[in-house]
């Protein structure tokens, strides 16, 4: 299936590592111009690098670090890869402070992260969202904003915040031919990841989730990035509004 990403520019908060570099990646291989950012500048220059060399030329691809709590920071990097590129078709709002403790600095760090993170990357990107043709906005959420689970505390919450706010936004901004969805990720596995951690760290934690998985794994991160990449592209071109769970069916609430 051809997405119709060819050409199109897209920017990837959070795309180093995990689920966000394996975005990063499909946009690349669909030839995608694909800005990303990390907090990590020696990991941006690699990720940069590598995807440089992936794309062979075909497409163009640049990074910076940025903390996307950092509001000025993050609507100025928006601006400057809009200039670079000469406008923006898609963003994808993927950083998350992954605090689940109750208490003030985890609240605060999610807000600051995670919602507000989401709310400043669209502020910044509207005019050009407003000015393309293929306009979409995706916030990656999680299972724990649906389900009550050992995440419920701030992550979950404001996970749910995300998908709250991104359906309002493809309500609102339809008319003007923009779209916006979130996905859902179940419990995703990758190096260096949470879960890899958990695994090492909290060895009872990781087999009571995994048992809860009916496909008897997690998911890879690029099985997210394939349901981010399509809900972005033109191809899913009447596909607003919706939050697409990708769990393996891990979570048992119907979605009606």
């Amino acid at each position: 299936m051809d997405l119709k990403l060819n050409g199109l520019k897209a920017l990837v908060t959070g795309g180093t590592r995990g689920i966000g570099l394996a975005i990063a990646q499909a946009f690349v291989a669909e030839g995608a111009d694909v800005a990303l950012c990390s907090r990590d500048r020696a990991a941006v220059e690699r990720t940069v690098a590598d995807l440089t060399r992936r794309a062979a030329g075909a497409v163009r691809v640049t990074g910076a670090a940025v903390d996307v709590a950092d509001r000025d920071a993050l609507q100025a990097w928006t601006r400057s890869v809009a200039e670079q590129f000469d406008g923006l078709d898609i963003v994808v709002a993927n950083v998350s402070a992954l605090s689940i403790a109750d208490e003030v600095d985890a609240w605060k760090a999610e807000f600051e992260t995670d919602m507000m993170g989401t709310v400043n990357l669209v502020h910044a990107a509207m005019p050009y969202l407003e000015a393309s043709q293929a306009a979409s906005i995706v916030g990656i959420a999680s299972v724990s904003a649906r389900e009550i689970d050992f995440a419920a505390g701030p992550y979950g919450t404001f996970k749910a915040a995300v998908v709250h706010y991104l359906q309002g936004l493809a309500y609102q901004l339809a008319p003007k031919g923009i779209r916006a969805n979130t996905v859902s990720p179940g419990n995703t596995y990758f190096a260096g990841g949470i879960w890899e951690n958990i695994e090492r760290n909290n060895p009872k934690l990781f087999a009571d989730s995994l048992a809860l998985n009916p496909t008897g794994r997690m998911a890879r991160p690029e099985e997210i990035a394939n349901a981010v990449v399509f809900i972005a592209s033109p191809t899913a071109s009447f596909v607003s509004g919706t939050n697409l769970v990708v769990d393996g069916a891990l979570t048992r609430g119907v979605q009606f």
